[in-house]
């Protein structure tokens, strides 16, 4: 690639970098307790994602906060697939935009320019876009997900040791280069973010996952 063919990358880049870091910095967590008059930084575990917004108000905002969180990944992910320029079309390259949109959204998700740089851990985030990206590694880290937490009850658990499937399942299924090294960062992201989670793991004081009515109020000092 010459250096002109390499200038022409550059502004999709960019533009895939900086859509998927907004769409990720989308705080629905945040806005779903909002509306039902919580801070969800102010309780539970602190985390504006799904599980934490789950055991402070239930089933069906973490549901709703679970399906947005990857919708806004699988957006980040997928539109570069779709609205793709001159110079990525000649190389054969958009499913780069895709990783890279991917990417940005997660450090968006964790770290949203909306709520002061806060955020989740990015779980949701990476499945949605993982599923558009990589169908059968997501799906196998999917089937992990579930195992671990059914046979554990610890979503911690469950979504570290998911993440970690990532780059094995896809070396076993041939992926390619990039595909392994995007399913590496998303795999360390997630740990990274979990590493509290981890210690509590490794001491024994990590909160299983408790199912609660919807019409309680929740033990808001649980954490994830």
């Amino acid at each position: 690639m010459t250096g002109s063919e390499h200038g022409d990358m550059l502004v999709p880049l960019a533009v895939a970098a900086a859509a998927g870091y907004l769409l990720g910095s989308l705080p629905f967590g945040y806005l779903v307790a909002r509306s039902r008059g919580v801070n969800i930084f102010e309780v539970g575990s602190g985390s504006p994602g799904a599980t934490n917004v789950g055991r402070v108000l239930g089933k069906w905002p973490r549901n709703i906060v679970f399906a947005l969180d990857a919708l806004k990944g699988a957006a980040a992910a997928g539109w570069p697939l779709l609205v793709v320029w001159g110079a990525v079309r000649a190389f054969n390259v958009p499913s780069v935009l895709g990783f890279v949109g991917l990417g940005f959204a997660l450090v968006g998700h964790s770290f949203s320019c909306f709520t002061r740089f806060r955020g989740g851990k990015g779980v949701s985030t990476a499945a949605g876009g993982l599923l558009v990206l990589m169908p059968p590694v997501a799906l196998v880290s999917a089937a992990v997900w579930l195992c671990v937490f059914f046979a554990t009850r610890y979503v911690s658990l469950a979504s570290i040791l998911a993440a970690l499937s990532l780059p094995v399942t896809a070396v076993l299924s041939n992926r390619g280069a990039i595909s392994l090294w995007v399913a590496a960062f998303v795999a360390l992201f997630v740990v990274a973010m979990h590493r509290a989670n981890v210690g509590r793991l490794l001491s024994g004081t990590e909160k299983r996952f408790e199912k609660r009515k919807d019409t309680e109020d929740g033990d808001r000092g649980t954490r994830q």
